[in-house]
């Protein structure tokens, strides 16, 4: 908790820059080694993770930031999608690539969240409606998503890169799963994930996407009934990926991925976090834990 209010507080003070209502990308920005841009994505996650503090904490500040930069996110909005990436001080949108952190799509969603929450909180009602407009958006579009990629064998293996953000789409639907439809879409996203997987697997795999389709199963088992073998298998093969090491920063993490045979020679933290809440949420599944199941996404 000392190291989360550290964080936070870091955020607030420091990171916010209060006169633009967002956060930059790096800090200091700018910088000579760092261009002056803010992330759609991280600003979303930046407000989650502030959310999770303030709900210990109930620090004011954390809040009253939270939902500014929740508001300011509506400098990215282009109709009815979001520029990815901001250049500042101007908030001109930053030229797109094929790289799907670059482009607008469904796993924007992910950070929608953060609208969703804010308006739980203050009763925001634009906020609740810009994440549900998001959410339909991506129920549209996401089918599409994967095929973002080329359909050539050196083309498939970058799709392993768009399962990741592919399952952010699913968290992003997380709180509507008493909605037949979007159930309709989690199934449909959680079936073809575990496809690809599983086709990819032998030329290349990353451990957080196992992790993230864990515990999407899990997370959704009340309302889509869980394939339990395949949920074994894929807890089977994200343990594998745990490091033994006798260097503390590196013992216990979780490597990043796979080629071939040839494990990532290094380990990610965001991968780890990943492994440890699925896993996690898969014991207490077995344990009949029902309430840990329904635990947020991290």
């Amino acid at each position: 908790m000392d190291a989360a209010r550290r964080t936070a507080d870091f955020l607030v003070s420091e990171a916010w820059d209060k006169s633009l209502q967002i956060f930059p990308y790096e800090h200091p920005s700018p910088s000579t080694d760092s261009s002056h841009l803010a992330y759609f994505f991280d600003s979303g996650i930046i407000v989650l993770g502030l959310l999770a503090v303030w709900r210990e904490t109930r620090e004011d500040r954390l809040l009253e930031t939270s939902v500014a930069a929740a508001r300011g996110m509506s400098a990215f909005r282009t109709g009815r999608e979001y520029h990815p990436i901001l250049t500042l001080p101007r908030k001109k949108a930053l030229a797109r690539t094929a790289r799907w952190s670059t482009s607008p799509g469904c796993y924007q969603a992910k950070s929608a969240l953060a609208w969703w929450e804010i308006a739980r909180i203050t009763g925001d009602e634009t906020l609740k409606r810009d994440y549900l407009d998001l959410i339909e958006s991506g129920r549209h579009t996401c089918r599409g998503f994967l095929a973002g990629v080329g359909s050539e064998k050196k083309d498939r293996i970058k799709i392993m890169d768009r399962l990741h953000a592919y399952c952010y789409f699913m968290e992003a639907l997380s709180p509507l799963l008493d909605q037949a439809e979007c159930v309709n879409t989690y199934r449909e996203v959680m079936a073809e994930t575990a496809q690809y997987l599983r086709e990819l697997a032998p030329q290349f795999v990353r451990s957080d996407v196992y992790a993230q389709l864990l515990r999407a199963r899990v997370r959704a088992s009340h309302v889509i009934p869980l394939d339990e073998v395949a949920a074994a298998e894929e807890a089977s093969a994200l343990a594998g990926f745990q490091a033994e090491s006798d260097d503390p920063r590196i013992d216990g993490g979780y490597y990043f991925g796979k080629r071939a045979d040839a494990m990532s020679p290094h380990v990610n933290p965001v991968s780890t976090t990943f492994a440890i809440q699925s896993l996690e949420m898969w014991r207490a599944f077995q344990a009949g834990e029902s309430e840990a199941c329904l635990q947020s996404p991290i």
